[in-house]
């Protein structure tokens, strides 16, 4: 049985089209059923554009079924996010996570569903993800990271349960095991610094608390080699979204196969990584620590 896919949208009727038929490209979605949960307007503003991102899913009829979510009240992104998969892994054991500004490959499906099923019991391996950053490096066909990501992702009930809401906990967790360098990649992109923000309130953040939550149980993420995922949020369109066009990638359009591989983290991984965010470092994304639109409030 292929798990859920699980999508969040809010008031961008454009991008939510467009990621809805970039899933639609992947050849096997019939066999899925799609979870649409739809927040609510923050004012009488906002009601007509999260009306209209509504109407865009009632007549979809491509899935195995399709239930739209309809939230009354303003949620916000993170807490939209932490309900949803929670309440879905509450009747599932796993589930495939999007929002309304990722476009995904015609594999995109295959690969989440493929790495699920692989790794279901392996306890070491906490979530799959499909984005992977435009580094310089050739990679792997597949590689392990610890801790977890947020653009177009999935996991497990076993490993959502892990998740710890509390952000002071997981800061402080960090410091008593003096993995703050390891966290931020050597200095290269202070993670920490985000985890911080939330625990001081600027930021509301789910995905740094769930990448925390995984790495401090020293869980691993799979990642493609080649990335199956764009955001196109980064345009300005959402609140807090800037214009980040070196975050950018090509989408893969040919499978990318689950291979076996050794459950360990991937150094090359690591270091590709470090190396894309150190190149990155003076840029205004770094230094605002908003490289990620997923990590704000709607």
């Amino acid at each position: 049985m292929n798990p859920p896919i699980l999508l969040f949208v809010y008031n961008r009727y454009d991008h939510a089209k467009k990621t809805l038929e970039s899933i639609l490209s992947n050849p096997n979605v019939s066999h899925y059923e799609l979870i649409v949960f739809s927040d609510g307007p923050k004012s009488e503003a906002d009601f007509r554009a999260v009306s209209q991102v509504r109407s865009l899913f009632r007549s979809v009829q491509a899935f195995k079924s399709l239930t739209l979510v309809t939230r009354d009240e303003n949620y916000g992104l993170s807490k939209s996010i932490v309900s949803g998969v929670t309440d879905c892994l509450s009747q599932w054991e796993s589930c495939i996570v999007l929002e309304d500004d990722l476009l995904i490959s015609p594999c995109f499906l295959s690969f989440m569903s493929d790495g699920l099923n692989k790794y279901c019991n392996v306890q070491e391996v906490g979530s799959i993800h499909g984005y992977v950053y435009p580094t310089k490096r050739v990679l792997p066909t597949n590689f392990l990271m610890k801790g977890a990501d947020c653009w177009g992702w999935a996991t497990w009930k076993r490993a959502w349960d892990l998740f710890e809401a509390d952000g002071s906990k997981l800061l402080q967790a960090l410091k008593d095991e003096h993995l703050i360098d390891e966290f931020d990649f050597g200095g290269a992109y202070s993670y920490s610094g985000l985890l911080k923000k939330q625990v001081e309130g600027e930021v509301d953040s789910w995905a740094i608390r769930w990448h925390a939550s995984l790495f401090l149980k020293n869980m691993l993420t799979l990642y493609p080699g080649k990335s199956l995922v764009q955001n196109i949020g980064n345009d300005r369109s959402g609140t807090h979204c800037g214009n980040y066009s070196f975050l950018d990638v090509g989408i893969e359009k040919e499978p990318v196969p689950v291979v076996d591989i050794e459950v360990v983290p991937s150094a090359i991984g690591y270091s590709a990584f470090a190396d894309f965010f150190s190149s990155n470092k003076q840029t205004k994304f770094a230094k605002s620590l908003r490289m990620i639109s997923s990590f704000f409030k709607n």
